[in-house]
């Protein structure tokens, strides 16, 4: 049984979630910090764990996923950095080197939703399966995929948020809210988007309002693509605006017609109900994906043959 200490953190726009513990099941000390600014912010993330290790024990390594854009290349001069993101103040903010420094200890840093399809796969709806797509859609839309075990990573991480669909303009004459791409899924899916096209935020809206069904179609495209792309042997939506009754029934309906047929596997037919399905973790699965990477954290610090990790600030 593992009995290391790790650190934890779910680095999110509004709020720092921040744990300590030697898993996601066996959490010692959790603490919610508002997003405040980086200055603020990380001054007290990284106070609430040198506390924890003072009354509690040592901690092993570090793991945080955090909103993005992000560098999760370690070889990388800005690897642990949030990069062009366009909440304000935070662009190329070093997050995981301060805390790294602070607490003495190495660490892994990747983007929350790549936590947490690393979580699902570990120990989620994707526990036993080769591979995840873990989608949310909130604040923003992003998404993460862990093949055969690895989070996968190119030039940077996935922008799964960030990918055009088909919009109609005579049935959805929104032109988005994302202030890069206008339309993109995330300028016509995320929370912030249903808001400024209907004027209140989505949890005021009726079930039976139009919006959704815009939602789930721009939805089923981006899954649909990602099925044709990355091929993942489930598919999981979370976030908030997930948890609108009957988003999933429509979007799981609407994929197959998007396929129409072309890819013939029982889970885009009989069985799509096993194939495009909620979190196994709900909403703990960004935090439990920032304990994951603590753990990858130690086992490569440990593969490495160091004996020490980084020197601590003074």
């Amino acid at each position: 049984m593992d009995t290391k200490r790790y650190a934890a953190v779910e680095a999110g726009g509004t709020k720092f979630v921040c744990a300590v513990g030697t898993g996601p099941t066996e959490i010692e000390r959790e603490t919610r910090l508002p997003t405040t600014t980086p200055e603020e912010t990380l001054r007290s993330t990284l106070e609430f764990f040198q506390t924890a290790a003072r009354e509690i024990g040592p901690i092993s390594s570090l793991g945080v996923a955090s909103f993005g854009p992000v560098d999760p290349e370690p070889s990388s001069r800005t690897y642990g950095y949030i990069t062009t993101t366009p909440k304000p103040g935070w662009r190329n903010t070093d997050v995981g080197n301060f805390l790294s420094r602070g607490l003495g200890v190495p660490f892994k840093f990747d983007t929350d939703v790549n936590g947490a399809a690393l979580a699902e796969y570990r120990w989620g709806a994707g526990k036993a399966l080769p591979s995840v797509v873990y989608i949310t859609v909130g604040t923003g839309v992003g998404g993460g995929a862990v093949l055969d075990g690895q989070m996968v990573h190119g030039l940077m991480h996935p922008e799964m948020g960030h990918i055009p669909v088909r919009r109609d303009p005579a049935l959805d004459p929104f032109e988005g809210s994302c202030p890069f791409h206008g339309d993109c899924l995330e300028g016509l899916a995320s929370g912030p988007a249903i808001q400024k096209r209907c004027g209140v935020p989505g949890g005021e809206l009726e079930d039976t309002h139009e919006v959704w069904q815009l939602v789930a179609e721009y939805l089923a495209q981006a899954v649909a693509v990602y099925t044709y792309v990355v091929s993942p042997s489930v598919v999981v939506l979370g976030g908030g605006v997930m948890q609108r009754r009957g988003l999933f029934p429509e979007i799981r309906k609407r994929v197959q017609a998007w396929v129409n047929g072309y890819i013939e596997h029982p889970k885009l037919s009989r069985d799509v109900g096993n194939y495009i399905v909620p979190p196994g973790l709900g909403d703990r699965a960004g935090i439990a994906g920032a304990f994951a990477l603590a753990s990858e954290a130690a086992s490569a610090f440990e593969a490495s043959g160091d004996s020490i990790g980084p020197e601590p600030f003074v």
